[in-house]
């Protein structure tokens, strides 16, 4: 005798995208019909299993009385302190058997329960109905009201609703919600993030009147040419539309062209209307835009394009994707603040309102579909539902409720299929009815290599020369692929310290006009708040696969303070180019797309050693996108003489906007005039050994190793020859093209555990000099080092030379000295600042003098690692000592050594010291991208070669 089984969750593992849900439709922030939001406390039970309990919770009366409060929007896992499960973090590995469509029987399942009453003025059912509207639900839901099943559904950053009017009563609706987090769904989103289950979006219940619009299209197309708008609104309804701006009112579906401003990330114009209907009334916000692909170029109402772009994934370090609108509108006025100018939605529609915002502020869009099956890279693609005919329903019902969703907003100008989905029929079948649906939008999607079903050649991390050939159209491929515009959808990956290399592609888009800019990934870090490590990444939650601290990789640390590589970026993107035409006068440049120059303000301002003695205003005519002037400056204020000096020109925001306050800065350029005198020393005072110490002007030093041991009153340990760094995420990367890690090189070298050979200490009549040779155990190769001292009397001169031992087959992480100081604080210097900067990541520092703490000197990246060099600098003051770099040097100062900071996964491992360790560094490597992405050009590689550097050091008091 056999028998078998069956569960009530068999449509979890359904290909199939669901059951019951309504068409999907346009979504709009409000209208006059009535609505109640159902967020807020729901009552939740996790079950280990999808079939662990049965559907009586879904029962009018059952009592909930014990089961857990949480909150909704939000994920369980990051709620209850872990008392519902904890979070999973994977880049592409499926955290589960790749068996598709089945998942394991261990699947975590969230019911959720919400009573609810209607208000006093809510409509009877004579006066049409009600949805139930969910607006994300990771990964797959059944839905009760009232005892009766409305459906179920997967697609889990998509919107669902189902009609609910006939079932609704006065009070004591009971709303109950099964949430699997694994389900056949789930092999359609594999995004590299975390794995967070629960109703993490809206819900909302909306009364839909008799006679209400249940879907509508806004076509406001622009004609360049004439500077006419022409608008048609589709509505399955019969209505009137009126936009008062323009003396518009026509029904609906009926064309009307009249002049008008255009709608542009730049000049996001938007005129109020609304469409009447025989049982609502929707605000409408219309932008007139046009977008096509011509000549080659992606152009809006006819001009090309230049992406200055950032993907976001959604993110709140304490509430996952839940996101507020208070968070996304600081999303966007960060954008907007640092010269972004376009957002592709990775990988997932995001929340509408961001929409509404990109609208309303300016940004131009490319919404990307909830789509990635990366895990399947793992078998080479081999039952990838994309190429399976099986799955296509669930593709096209994802492509249809993103498009019908968010058609109505004019800052989407491109459609993505969706990211690391490989290739396949369904993919194909996507994108031709994204076009039957909406012909007045581009194709996007990064794995079509051959552009058969997209209108971009779009490619993640190539390098430099890759994109430099695409932009001369050197490239192979299809010829329809070489007809095509290029973007880069992914590069400058911003994980840890970096990216490096921003400024050399911002050049290369700039120069070829294939080359239509590229989006940063990524916009914020994903690390989660913790109690003990700070911000919690990969493996930090006992996960079995985890990819570690790769979810950090944004130009936003978790609690949206800007990085170093935000502040990089801006500075790359700026849409004025401000350059020196000799020392009298600067060149500007419009480099905007559609905007004049009549929104900003210019203003020089004139420094001698750093310190500014004179600002004034600058006129700079209006110039329009693409034109530039050269433009005079005034007389110098005052005459340097022995001094260095320079102009520095800034942009600012003329008067109050909508993301940015009069007086932000757009952008701005440095010329100089005079270049620092070198710091000269006369060699006058002599060594003297005495009582096992040698003296040399102001400083003591050990007589038996030459060690310096005090400048004066100030006790120094070292300076020693340093060569190590704590690698950064880019370092342990490998390079795209020669699949080099760095980290690991100069590990399996030995350069975190260099060895001081003394060889001599020679006292010379004007000298002291030490010999070295400084080599890493095991290894032949060496770096012969002389430390040379000179004195006036007052102040002590270091000279170093380096000459390098046998064979050296790579790059050092860094050359310089390392002391430590006691006590030290404050930093002052005059060289580039406020924030860091290195050889490929140095366009943002400013010539100035700064000042810090010792602590201010550290970028918190969330895992710690090289950090915090000040470039440029020609003299610094810290811990009773001031240092003047022959030529300049890169300054660090930390209060644990390189090797501690190497050691620290967390911030919070790294404990203060009572020394603090000062790097005065000649040369430093590069940063690149090589976490994913390119390495370090080999311009900003620092060879092993010989070379010589000074340090003049003199006591402050």
């Amino acid at each position: 005798m056999s028998f078998r089984t069956t569960t009530a969750s068999t449509y979890v593992e359904d290909v199939s995208p669901g059951d019951g849900a309504l068409p999907p439709r346009a979504w709009y922030a409000s209208s006059d019909a009535k609505s109640l939001s159902l967020n807020g406390g729901w009552r939740l039970r996790v079950s280990p299993t999808a079939d662990a309990e049965d559907d009586s919770f879904a029962e009018p009366g059952f009592d909930a009385g014990d089961w857990a409060e949480v909150t909704v929007p939000g994920h369980w896992v990051l709620q209850g302190g872990g008392a519902f499960g904890r979070p999973v973090y994977t880049n592409h590995l499926y955290p589960f058997p790749v068996d598709p469509p089945r998942v394991p029987t261990e699947n975590p399942t969230g019911d959720h329960l919400r009573v609810f009453d209607l208000p006093k003025d809510w409509p009877d059912r004579s006066d049409g109905g009600a949805v139930i509207r969910f607006d994300g639900v990771e990964s797959c839901a059944r839905v009760w009201l009232n005892g009766t099943v409305l459906g179920e559904f997967k697609g889990s950053r998509l919107p669902h609703e189902f009609a609910a009017g006939h079932l609704l009563k006065p009070s004591g609706n009971v709303l109950a919600v099964r949430v699997h987090q694994w389900s056949a769904g789930s092999y359609l989103e594999d995004q590299d993030q975390w794995w967070l289950p629960g109703i993490f979006r809206d819900v909302t219940l909306l009364h839909r009147p008799a006679g209400s619009a249940r879907d509508f299209f806004v076509h406001a197309s622009y004609d360049h040419l004439t500077g006419e708008g022409t608008l048609r609104v589709d509505s399955d309804v019969d209505g009137r539309v009126s936009v008062p701006a323009l003396d518009i009112d026509v029904e609906t579906g009926t064309p009307v062209t009249v002049p008008v401003e255009a709608w542009t990330a730049e000049t996001p114009r938007l005129y109020d209307g609304v469409l009447v209907t025989g049982g609502e009334r929707v605000p409408l916000r219309i932008g007139f835009r046009t977008v096509v692909l011509e000549d080659g170029l992606i152009k809006v109402n006819g001009r090309p394009l230049l992406f200055r772009g950032v993907n976001r994934h959604e993110w709140h370090p304490e509430r996952g994707r839940a996101l507020d609108p208070e968070t996304m509108r600081e999303d966007v006025l960060l954008m907007k603040r640092h010269n972004v100018n376009a957002v592709r939605t990775s990988h997932y529609p995001p929340h509408p309102a961001f929409l509404d915002l990109c609208d309303e502020y300016g940004l131009w869009v490319v919404d990307e579909c909830d789509l990635e099956t990366h895990g399947f890279t793992e078998q080479a693609w081999r039952d990838n539902p994309v190429d399976d005919d099986r799955w296509t329903p669930a593709l096209l019902d994802r492509a249809a409720r993103m498009v019908e969703r968010d058609k109505n907003h004019p800052s989407v100008v491109v459609w993505s299929l969706g990211n690391e989905a490989g290739t396949g029929r369904g993919l194909t079948a996507m994108a031709e009815w994204i076009r039957g649906r909406d012909s007045a939008r581009l194709v996007h999607y990064e794995g079509d290599v051959d552009c058969r079903d997209t209108d971009v050649y779009s490619r993640m991390y190539a390098d430099h020369g890759e994109v430099e050939r695409i932009g001369r159209r050197l490239d192979g491929g299809t010829r329809r692929r070489r007809e095509l515009p290029f973007v880069l959808c992914e590069y400058g990956h911003a994980m840890g310290n970096g990216p490096g290399g921003l400024a050399d592609y911002q050049r290369l888009f700039e120069a070829h006009d294939r080359l239509q800019g590229g989006f940063v990934w990524e916009w914020i870090d994903h690390g989660i708040t913790h109690p003990e490590l700070g911000f919690a990444y990969g493996g930090d939650f006992g996960e079995e696969l985890h990819d570690g601290n790769f979810v950090c990789d944004g130009l936003l640390f978790p609690d949206r303070r800007p990085s170093p590589g935000l502040l990089e970026f801006k500075k790359v993107l700026e849409p004025v180019g401000i350059e020196g035409v000799g020392s009298g006068a600067v060149r500007i440049t419009d480099k905007r797309d559609f905007a004049d120059l009549s929104d900003l303000a210019f203003e020089w301002s004139y420094q001698v050693d750093g310190e500014t003695v004179g600002t004034g205003p600058l006129p700079v005519p209006a110039l329009a996108p693409g034109e530039w002037a050269e433009v005079k400056l005034p007389e110098p204020p005052v005459r340097a003489h022995g001094a260095e000096a320079g102009w520095t020109v800034r942009a600012l925001l003329a008067a109050d906007t909508a993301w940015g306050p009069r007086g932000h800065e757009v952008a701005w350029g440095q010329v100089p005039v005079a270049a620092r005198p070198s710091p000269v020393l006369a060699a006058t005072a002599r060594p003297v050994l005495a009582d096992r110490v040698i003296t040399l002007g102001p400083a003591s030093f050990d007589a038996r190793t030459g060690a310096l041991r005090a400048v004066g009153g100030v006790e120094v340990q070292g300076p020693r020859l340093d060569v190590w760094r704590a690698p950064t995420d880019n370092d342990a990367g490998a390079e795209w093209q020669s699949g080099t890690r760095w980290a690991a090189v100069w590990r399996t070298c030995g350069l975190h555990r260099m060895r001081h050979r003394l060889d001599a200490v020679d006292i010379g009549d004007d000298a002291l000099s030490v010999r070295m040779r400084v080599a890493p155990a095991a290894r032949e190769c060496g770096l012969c080092t002389v430390l040379r001292w000179t004195s006036d009397g007052d102040r002590l001169r270091l000279t170093v030379s380096v000459e390098p031992d046998g064979e050296w087959t790579m790059p050092l992480p860094r050359l310089g000295v390392r002391l430590g100081l006691p006590r030290a604080d404050a930093v002052r210097w005059f060289g580039g600042g406020p924030g860091e900067a290195y050889p490929d990541t140095g366009s943002a520092a400013r010539l100035g003098r700064w000042e810090s703490t010792v602590d201010g000197l550290q970028t918190p990246y969330v895992r710690p690692q090289e950090n915090g060099a000040r470039a440029g600098v020609r003299w610094a003051e810290i811990g009773g000592l001031r240092i003047e770099g022959d030529p300049e040097f890169f300054l660090s100062a930390r209060r644990w050594t390189s090797e501690q900071l190497d050691a620290a996964a967390h911030l919070t491992d790294l404990v203060p010291g009572d020394t603090v360790w000062v790097n005065l560094d000649h040369g430093l490597h590069g940063i690149g991208s090589a976490s994913c992405g390119p390495g370090v050009l080999p311009r900003y590689r620092l060879a092993a070669e010989p070379a010589e550097f000074s340090f003049v050091f003199t006591e402050t008091g």
